[in-house]
């Protein structure tokens, strides 16, 4: 659950522009895309200090402040939760976090809950209070992972969709042999690494797959992790030698432009998970996806 969680909070911020779209079918006529997003997580914590128990940070929670297209220049919150189990008191939670929102921004805020759970009767979406002649009705929007049509989402352009079916997939693990879990997942990978997306989007994407959907046979995910590599290479077989040659040298230069910026990034996000303290050295390194050395010099530096 830790590491879905570190997962869920990544690929949101990652996807969050195909993430509205998905949610909302109109989203280009609301919401201003030329605009930067403002993730406001650390605020969004300030509101549960951790002696709140109750309310703690246990959970995935994300708010973004997001321009819209109304006439003056206006920007409202969108707060997101990410619920992974039976909870009978996640709608008091929802609004709980809305009129702390609304408390401290006093701006207009919609609430989206994504029900990532096994369980098939499980749709909070409404909080209700009633006493002596005062009352109060909250509701939430809500996607249920399981209710997504498997076929619709394959059909789907929608970048966001390809998250939900890793989540699916996950889902269906626990009633899968490792066999069949890896052939989904290798179908699934194959879809992604077919669609026109920019390639820093889909390594987002192949990254979430892999540690989503786990296989717990070690042949089977090395064999995953080999037929992978064997897929984004092909991209060099559709081309002749010389263009090939360019295409590497290319990518090499670019790497090493921002090799450097990457490792300054893997190390902040190394530093952050081993003051977390609930991590093995171990879970560091296929979190931040780096080599057990390069955690343990990090400790060092410390």
């Amino acid at each position: 659950m830790k590491r879905n969680d570190i997962l869920w909070k990544s690929i949101l911020e990652d996807t969050f522009e195909d993430f509205l779209r998905f949610f909302f079918l109109n989203a280009d006529d609301i919401f201003d895309f030329s605009k930067d997003f403002g993730y406001l997580d650390k605020e969004l914590e300030q509101l549960f200090p951790p002696e709140d128990d109750h309310y703690a940070s246990k959970f995935v929670d994300k708010l973004v402040k997001v321009y819209t297209k109304e006439e003056q220049e206006e920007w409202i919150l969108v707060h997101i939760e990410v619920q992974g189990y039976t909870d009978n008191l996640f709608s008091e939670r929802m609004f709980t976090y809305y009129y702390r929102i609304w408390d401290k921004y006093g701006k207009r805020t919609t609430a989206l809950a994504i029900l990532a759970d096994e369980n098939k009767h499980y749709y909070p979406s409404c909080f209700k209070q009633s006493f002596l002649g005062t009352s109060l009705r909250f509701e939430y929007n809500i996607l249920k992972v399981l209710d997504q049509c498997d076929r619709k989402l394959a059909e789907s352009d929608n970048v966001f969709a390809h998250i939900i079916m890793t989540v699916k997939i996950a889902l269906k693990s626990k009633k899968l042999n490792d066999k069949n879990l890896f052939d989904l997942k290798i179908q699934l990978a194959r879809r992604l690494l077919g669609q026109k997306i920019s390639k820093p989007k889909i390594a987002k994407l192949m990254k979430f797959l892999k540690f989503y959907v786990v296989l717990n046979d070690p042949f089977l995910a090395a064999s995953y992790n080999e037929e992978v590599y064997n897929l984004t290479h092909k991209t060099y077989t559709n081309m002749g030698i010389d263009e090939a040659v360019i295409y590497i040298e290319k990518e090499e230069a670019r790497e090493e432009g921002i090799e450097q910026g990457r490792k300054e990034k893997s190390t902040a996000f190394t530093k952050s998970l081993l003051n977390d303290k609930r991590f093995s050295l171990e879970e560091i390194a296929e979190l931040v996806d780096v080599p057990l050395e390069f955690v343990l010099e990090v400790k060092d530096s410390m």
